[in-house]
């Protein structure tokens, strides 16, 4: 049995960068639910959290899984779920594209502190402006779908 540990956040908005998560509980709500459909699926979801309008996640590849897979399943049943459920006032669409970099064994906590510390954080910087700080630190071409 191989054994692999691949860690990787990912970054995705709402479709036009919509702040449709407005309150703390609706995002709680959706990030609980995000991760227990990710269990079921066989997807190790470290840590989860975001703001308004856009979502960081800690996940752990497993040995068969890929990482467009796991954003197609995450954010395509999520957003399902979200909208059947009626959570959000208006319908919830995810942006087409995300953000994935890997990060290093050594680093994993220092992620883990930077998603936590989303609501803080975005009090000081728009996800706007930290989009464009993720562009230049890890050198993406601008996403075409804002």
């Amino acid at each position: 049995m191989p054994y692999v540990k691949v860690w990787i956040h990912f970054v995705w908005s709402t479709k036009r960068r919509i702040p449709f998560m407005k309150t703390r509980e609706m995002r709680q709500t959706i990030f609980n639910h995000i991760r227990e459909n990710a269990k079921e699926k066989g997807i190790y979801i470290d840590f989860i959290n975001g703001y308004t309008d856009h979502v960081h996640c800690l996940v752990s590849l497993g040995i068969d899984q890929s990482m467009s897979k796991i954003m197609q399943l995450i954010k395509g049943e999520s957003a399902f779920w979200i909208n059947k459920n009626k959570i959000c006032d208006e319908k919830l669409e995810w942006q087409d594209e995300y953000f994935a970099v890997s990060v290093s064994e050594s680093m994993v906590n220092q992620v883990r502190e930077y998603i936590k510390k989303q609501e803080e954080h975005h009090q000081k910087r728009t996800f706007a402006q930290e989009y464009e700080e993720f562009i230049a630190k890890f050198g993406f071409e601008q996403f075409k779908d804002r």
